[in-house]
């Protein structure tokens, strides 16, 4: 997959994205980020990007000329999925990540000041995404985040292929806790069922304890997450199912 990113501040990205699972995705030749200056594409002799708004309004608004030439010129012979980074786009969600995972090409557009003028978003956007109900000073960290998401499902990527399916919301739910050596540490033990070494008591443990945390933390997700009817019985929603009585021959007196 190859991702760029325009922005005002290029060189914020390497030292975050060129660390850790990216960086080695990067070198392992899985993945390459390329930051784009928009200042390199503005007209204005102070490379100014913003300007003020129609209509009057406190802060500055980025304008059309250097973000449409710079989008014009960063697409031509790449062909790509264009993602504005804006706090009204849709919420970021694991299954939006693996969808923008299959992509072969993705470019982000990480806005700044009050917005980017409308009529870029209009003519050349795809999609507009959120990582949050909050406000940030740029897209810049958005930006990082969602390419930290979305990366984790690019096949070699992660080094095991079963992680990026265990995490939490993979399946809907928040993930169960996680316990490593030693087996006692000051007195807190580490279950026990962890320790047997019995896998269906292990992966019981583990589903129950994800149904409780997301109950406890985040019970909404329970209402689409897909449950068995093993998962609706442990949270109090269905009764079991009464045991049927084995049939046996009557035998003659």
């Amino acid at each position: 997959m190859k991702i760029k990113i325009l922005t005002l501040f290029p060189d914020m990205f390497m030292p975050v994205l060129g660390a850790s699972i990216a960086g080695r995705a990067i070198e392992n030749g899985i993945l390459a980020i390329e930051p784009v200056n928009i200042r390199d594409y503005t007209l204005d002799k102070h490379r100014r990007c913003d300007d003020t708004p129609y209509g009057g309004g406190a802060g500055m608004v980025m304008t059309p000329q250097p973000l449409i030439d710079c989008l014009r010129a960063q697409t031509q012979g790449f062909p790509a999925r264009r993602i504005l980074l804006s706090p009204r786009g849709a919420t970021l969600t694991q299954q939006r990540a693996r969808e923008l995972a299959k992509e072969e090409n993705l470019l982000f557009l990480c806005g700044h000041y009050e917005g980017v003028d409308q009529r870029v978003i209009d003519a050349y956007i795809d999609e507009e995404i959120s990582i949050g109900d909050y406000v940030l000073t740029g897209g810049e960290l958005a930006a990082m985040v969602v390419i930290d998401c979305l990366i984790r499902h690019i096949p070699g990527v992660l080094g095991s292929g079963e992680s990026a399916g265990e995490e939490s919301f993979s399946d809907g739910l928040l993930e169960y806790p996680h316990y490593t050596r030693p087996a006692v540490y000051e007195g807190m033990e580490v279950p026990e069922v962890l320790r047997s070494g019995h896998d269906a008591n292990i992966r019981k443990w583990r589903r129950e304890r994800s149904l409780d945390i997301t109950r406890e933390r985040r019970p909404e997700l329970l209402e689409t997450a897909p449950l068995s009817q093993e998962d609706r019985i442990y949270l109090g929603w269905e009764a079991p199912k009464p045991k049927r009585r084995r049939r046996t021959k009557e035998t003659k007196a």
